[in-house]
C-alpha cells in the first residue's frame, strides 16, 4: 500500500501505456507526454496532424482528450484521484493538460470496469450484427457524455438520418476524388504486412466502405475498381449518433475527447463497438450543414455508429519510449 502512495516512474509509464490506447484520426497518435513525481503533462504533437482531413486541428485535440481520459482512468485504477489542469500555460497552446496525483482513494466499480476495457476497445469498420441497442444502454452513454461536458444525440431512422447520410456521402465523394486527400489517406494506411506502429492496417478494413447507410473511408481504394458495394445492408448500420458541445473552443474539443473515450470504454465493456464517420466534419461548409440541419445550435465533434460486432484486429501503438519527452 505504501508504494501506491508514492507514485514513481513505473506509475508514470503505466499512465502513458493507458493513454496511447486512445483512438485518433487515422490512428495518427498525435500526443506527447512528460512525467515526474507529481504528475503527467500531455502535449499535442503538431507533426502528427492530418492537415487536409483536420485543417484546424480539431480532431487532433479530440484524440488527445481521449488520451487524457485514459490517464485519469489509469490514476483511478492505481487508487488516486486525478487533478486535471487543462491548458496550464497560455503561452504554449500545445500543452493541453497537466494531471497531478490527487488524494488516495480506491477505484470504484465503474472505474475498474472501464480500465479493463482499455485493451478490448476497437474501432470498427463495416456492418454491425442485426439488432438494436437498448434504450437503457443509449441513455447510459448519454449520461457519460454529459458527465464530461458533452452531449450525445441519437439520430433515429428517418429524414434527419437520411440528411446526415447525404452529408457523409458528399464529404466522402470529395475525399475520394481529391488527389491530395487521397494521398494523405494512403500515407496513414498500412499494407497487410506493414511493420509500422501507427496508421490503419488494411487487415482492419474487410468490407466495402459503402456496405451500410453511412459511407465509410475507402482505405482499400476499392471504389477505384469497384465503384459500388456488391452488397448493401442498411439494417446493419447500427445506431447513429453525433457527439456535440455547446461551444467550439479548444477546451470544448478536449472535453469532447474525454466524453468520447468514456463512452467508448463503457460500450466496449458491454461488447458494443463504434465506427467513425467524421468526413463531413472535416469540410468546413459541410460541418456547418451538419450543425444547422441536425443539432439545434450545438457544435458537432464526432459522428459515429454503434452496434455489436465480432472483435477485430488490434491496431498498433507506438511504444512509450517514442511518446515520452526526456
Amino acid at each position: 500500500m505504501a508504494a501506491l502512495r508514492t507514485p514513481g516512474n513505473h506509475a508514470v509509464r503505466h499512465l502513458v501505456r493507458a493513454a496511447v490506447t486512445a483512438p485518433s484520426l487515422h490512428n495518427s497518435q498525435p500526443w506527447l507526454f512528460s512525467g515526474d513525481a507529481t504528475g503527467v503533462d500531455l502535449y499535442a504533437d503538431p507533426t502528427r496532424r492530418v492537415p487536409l482531413a483536420d485543417p484546424d486541428g480539431r480532431q487532433l485535440v479530440i484524440g488527445c482528450g481521449a488520451a487524457l481520459f485514459n490517464i485519469r482512468l489509469a490514476m483511478r485504477h492505481l487508487g488516486f484521484r486525478a487533478v486535471v489542469h487543462p491548458f496550464p500555460d497560455p503561452w504554449r497552446p500545445a500543452h493541453l493538460a497537466r494531471v497531478d496525483w490527487g488524494a488516495y482513494e480506491p477505484a470504484d466499480r465503474e472505474a475498474e470496469t472501464l480500465h479493463r476495457a482499455l485493451r478490448s476497445r476497437r474501432t470498427h469498420r463495416g456492418p454491425f450484427q442485426p439488432g438494436e441497442l437498448s434504450e437503457e444502454f443509449t441513455d447510459a452513454l448519454r449520461e457519460r457524455a454529459r458527465a464530461e461536458g458533452a452531449d450525445l444525440n441519437l439520430v433515429a431512422p428517418g429524414r434527419q438520418r437520411a440528411r446526415l447520410a447525404e452529408l457523409v456521402r458528399a464529404a466522402e465523394d470529395l475525399q475520394r476524388t481529391d488527389p491530395g486527400r487521397r494521398a494523405e489517406l494512403v500515407r496513414w494506411t498500412q499494407e497487410f504486412n506493414g511493420v509500422r506502429r501507427d496508421g490503419v492496417p488494411l487487415s482492419t478494413c474487410t468490407y466495402h466502405p459503402d456496405c451500410v447507410s453511412l459511407a465509410g473511408r475507402d482505405f482499400l481504394g476499392l471504389t477505384a475498381t469497384l465503384p459500388r458495394a456488391p452488397e448493401v445492408w442498411p439494417a446493419r448500420t447500427g445506431a447513429v449518433a453525433v457527439l456535440t458541445t455547446r461551444h467550439d473552443t479548444p477546451a470544448d474539443r478536449l472535453r469532447a475527447g474525454q466524453a468520447l473515450q468514456r463512452m467508448l470504454l463503457y460500450a466496449a465493456a458491454h461488447e458494443v463497438s463504434a465506427a467513425f464517420h467524421t468526413q463531413p466534419l472535416e469540410v468546413p461548409e459541410l460541418r456547418v450543414e451538419v450543425r444547422a440541419t441536425l443539432l439545434f445550435g450545438q457544435f458537432p465533434q464526432m459522428i459515429l455508429r454503434l452496434g455489436h460486432a465480432l472483435p477485430g484486429p488490434v491496431t498498433p501503438r507506438r511504444p512509450v519510449s517514442e511518446v515520452v519527452r526526456a
